[in-house]
């Protein structure tokens, strides 16, 4: 059975939600024409120190996101394997090694084992030969880079992102994807943030504004109808 409701449902307050219903009334589409899936920066670093509660992994591994960003792992699995079982192409992001350019404002501490550590996708959703590793300086995955290029390519007319931060890279590139005339597909249960109040509020609005946020079990379901019509033709 598919999942009901969303993870923003606890924190927006019912008269927001009026508000937003009424001034972005919308039909959610779901997966649109030959899609691609969009991992934005599944690297490593995000992962340090295993799962645990953000705030005390973070006194060791500055940036990484805990169990918000282990409890991700088996629904972005899930995704990768359905995207790719319909034939979609795959494109990950993740951070150059220029420590004078930064995808956020944030200050370095000097103590931190940037740049090169961390950067490298994690092993769970590994990068196959034909995928394409874009690297970038800014928080979005379009800004500044070859993404558009390959996606024109590819012939690819929509997309599904997933990945993190949900309220910094994840929130650029939907814009940006969208500011390009994409239709955009959120993986709600494949992003992630440091902060969940952050993850949460951005997903509602992404949701209103700029993309489809849906359950990744309908996106699977819609990937294998892809599949299924690809396979009969």
């Amino acid at each position: 059975m598919a999942a009901t409701g969303h993870c923003w449902d606890d924190v927006i307050p019912a008269d927001e939600r009026e508000i937003y219903d009424t001034f972005f009334p919308r039909r959610v589409k779901g997966v649109g024409p030959k899609p691609a899936l969009i991992a934005i920066d599944l690297y490593k670093k995000v992962y340090a120190g295993g799962p645990g509660p953000v705030v005390e992994i973070n006194r060791k591994h500055r940036g990484a996101c805990g169990d918000y960003a282990w409890d991700a792992i088996p629904p972005t699995v899930r995704l990768f394997a359905a995207a790719r079982a319909a034939g979609c192409p795959v494109i990950y992001t993740t951070s150059n090694s220029n420590p004078r350019v930064t995808a956020t404002n944030r200050q370095r501490s000097g103590r931190e084992n940037d740049p090169a550590d961390g950067a490298e996708i994690k092993e769970e959703f590994a990068p196959e030969p034909n995928d394409v590793v874009i690297k970038k300086e800014r928080a979005s995955g379009f800004f500044g880079t070859p993404i558009v290029a390959h996606l024109n390519k590819l012939g690819v007319e929509s997309l599904i992102l997933c990945g993190e931060s949900t309220s910094g890279c994840l929130r650029a590139s939907v814009v940006d994807a969208f500011s390009y005339g994409y239709h955009v597909v959120v993986a709600e249960e494949a992003c992630f943030d440091r902060s969940l109040i952050s993850h949460k509020i951005a997903l509602f609005d992404l949701h209103h504004k700029y993309a489809d946020v849906i359950h990744v079990d309908e996106i699977i379901a819609q990937l294998g109808a892809i599949g299924g019509r690809q396979a009969a033709e």
